[in-house]
């Protein structure tokens, strides 16, 4: 995480709050003390604010950095393992997406590799249980191949490891004011994505301007719990 990469996380934050409806471009302006052409050169992109405009705007909004982060960033420099601390760990079994997907239970034949884990960093992880995933084993990891982190590249490195909690397939946010990354069910694959809900669609999005929107109908029958296979809650570089 880097200055250009915590201006873009801002910048994002406002574009989704001003595509809700619940602030406008001339009230950033007026708010933090910029010109309105200023603030909508950064809001398309086309210039960048100074550390300075950037505590400014931050301060306006009332937001701090820890909350337009969207993941554990600090996990992301970290090695899982070894742990040596006297907090207890735990093995999460590293599988594939598919079993991610799938098996309530992962059987040993299922494990491609292990990663050690310190237990208070997963169970410090609040749940929101679907009732069909709420007796599916808690915590799994799986690898981002290429399409998953460069969908949403920086914030997953090709090779990453993400920990997803199968216990958390509520849309409501985890943190306020910053979004929540899922892993989602997208017929045969498994997709990594800040998640909306609106008229019945789930709307995947990602974090690389490169990469579309995605919109995904749910039937009259099913619910976004349905689809989502639970909430990133721990990132780990390439081991």
């Amino acid at each position: 995480m880097n200055f250009q990469d915590l201006h873009e996380l801002l910048r994002l934050e406002l574009v989704r709050r001003i595509e809700r409806g619940t602030l406008t471009g001339s009230r950033i302006a007026q708010q933090a003390g910029f010109q309105q052409a200023h603030i909508s050169n950064f809001l398309n992109g086309r210039r960048s604010l100074s550390l300075e405009g950037l505590d400014r705007v931050l301060a306006s909004q009332n937001l701090s950095v820890d909350q337009i982060l969207p993941l554990d960033l600090a996990a992301a420099a970290a090695s899982p393992s070894p742990i040596q601390t006297s907090d207890p760990i735990e093995i999460i079994p590293v599988v594939s997406p598919s079993a991610a997907m799938d098996d309530a239970r992962i059987s040993p034949s299922s494990i491609i590799e292990t990663i050690q884990v310190s237990a208070s960093r997963l169970h410090d992880n609040r749940a929101r249980p679907s009732t069909r995933h709420a007796h599916w084993q808690r915590f799994l990891a799986i690898r981002a191949d290429t399409q998953q982190s460069a969908a949403m590249d920086p914030l997953l490195s090709p090779g990453a490891i993400a920990v997803l909690d199968r216990h958390y397939n509520s849309l409501a946010p985890y943190r306020a004011h910053q979004p929540t990354l899922y892993a989602v069910r997208c017929g045969v694959a498994l997709l990594l994505r800040f998640v909306d809900f609106d008229e019945g669609r789930l709307i995947l999005r990602p974090y690389s301007r490169d990469f579309p929107v995605q919109l995904l109908p749910l039937a009259t029958h099913e619910t976004p719990g349905d689809y989502i296979v639970g909430r990133v809650c721990l990132v780990f570089s390439e081991l």
